[in-house]
């Protein structure tokens, strides 16, 4: 006996006979509908349905650090370079100032060894010409007081020969004597400044010695200004890293940080979408796929200003196909292997579109073909 929860076997039968016959109308509705709005689009064209969408951007820090400003909301339109958000600075600035601050001391030291490097080398080669005129000088001095001492030398002999044979008296040998000894004397001061003036001179070719020490100490602080001055600079690329800006024009599409929250670097605070490079995303059926080629030319529209189609090109075709995207809008399409296809606009569209804007393109295939309206 049948309960109400067993049904009859006949029962059953029916019901899956009637489930079958509404599947069969079903694909059959589908297949004409497809047939028609096949029908309807020219051959040379191809339609597409989708989606406006852009090059998504993300923002983000380089560095870790506390979120104090964010300057931007979803939906705001910002423009390249516009700060969108800061993390706190005040411990890299303290570190561009101390770095700023070596710099120009060394700077200073440099300015002063500079300085004194001029006027040590400019010293150095005064002490040497003087130092070889006055041993020119002092060698002539000693060659004359040895030439007068010699010629003392020969009258005191010749005076102590004419004493002894009684032709000169006591005080003429006495004259004679007192003449070599100041001749003498006068030899002896000169071999002395002779020997001054060497000195000088061999202190005075010290000096490129020096000259080349205070060169090499010039060097080094020189290596340390260097050194200053890439600190300024990585300080400077950290404190410009802590202000975050737009790198391209578009639509503030997503905020993932919050005022004074601690980020770690490379963590996104906003996403941007690019408004610059706009186009319709959509999907071709395996059969409509083979027709198209990059570079060809391309309509889109929008319920938004109906009549008015965008040029558009097409500039990627995926080369792995697909099942059933969620975007994805017709029915047949849910049901098929399809391929990713974009229509970038080829110009600007001054705000007229937007990502997430529902839209439909026709591609032509074939050269010389009628453009013509979506078919809805």
């Amino acid at each position: 006996m049948a309960t109400s929860v067993d049904k009859p076997p006949a029962l059953a039968r029916r019901h899956v006979v009637l489930l079958g016959v509404v599947a069969a109308a079903l694909a059959a509705a589908v297949a004409a509908w497809l047939l028609m709005r096949q029908a309807t689009v020219p051959d040379g064209l191809l339609q597409v349905n989708g989606r406006i969408e852009g090059d998504r951007v993300t923002v983000a820090s380089k560095l870790a650090g506390r979120v104090i400003e964010l300057a931007a909301r979803e939906g705001d339109t910002v423009k390249v370079g516009q700060v969108m958000a800061r993390l706190d600075d005040r411990a890299v600035r303290a570190r561009l100032d101390q770095a700023l601050a070596a710099q120009q001391t060394l700077r200073a030291q440099i300015a002063a060894q500079d300085s004194a490097l001029a006027v040590l080398h400019g010293e150095t080669q005064v002490a040497i010409k003087a130092a070889q005129t006055r041993i020119a000088a002092a060698e002539a001095d000693v060659r004359r007081a040895e030439a007068a001492n010699a010629q003392d030398r020969r009258d005191h002999a010749r005076a102590t020969d004419l004493s002894a044979q009684g032709f000169i008296g006591p005080q003429a040998l006495e004259r004679a004597g007192l003449a070599l000894k100041q001749s003498a004397e006068q030899y002896d001061a000169a071999q002395a400044v002779l020997g001054q003036a060497r000195q000088a001179w061999h202190d005075a070719e010290l000096g490129p010695l020096r000259v080349r020490s205070r060169e090499a100490e010039l060097a080094v602080t020189r290596a340390r200004l260097s050194e200053a001055t890439a600190a300024v600079a990585e300080a400077q690329s950290a404190l410009d890293d802590l202000t975050l800006r737009a790198p391209v024009g578009g639509t503030v599409t997503g905020r993932f940080a919050n005022l004074g929250e601690v980020v770690n670097a490379g963590t996104p605070l906003l996403e941007l979408t690019d408004l610059g490079q706009l186009y319709l995303k959509g999907y071709l059926a395996e059969t409509q796929i083979g027709r198209v080629r990059l570079g060809m030319p391309a309509l889109i529209h929008v319920d938004a200003y109906p009549g008015e189609p965008f040029a558009a090109t097409l500039r990627y075709v995926s080369a792995r196909a697909e099942f059933t995207p969620k975007e994805v809008q017709t029915v047949d399409e849910r049901v098929k292997l399809v391929y990713e296809v974009r229509l970038h606009v080829d110009r600007h569209p001054g705000g007229r579109l937007s990502p997430g804007q529902p839209a439909d393109g026709m591609i032509r295939w074939r050269e010389g073909a009628a453009w013509q309206t979506p078919q809805p």
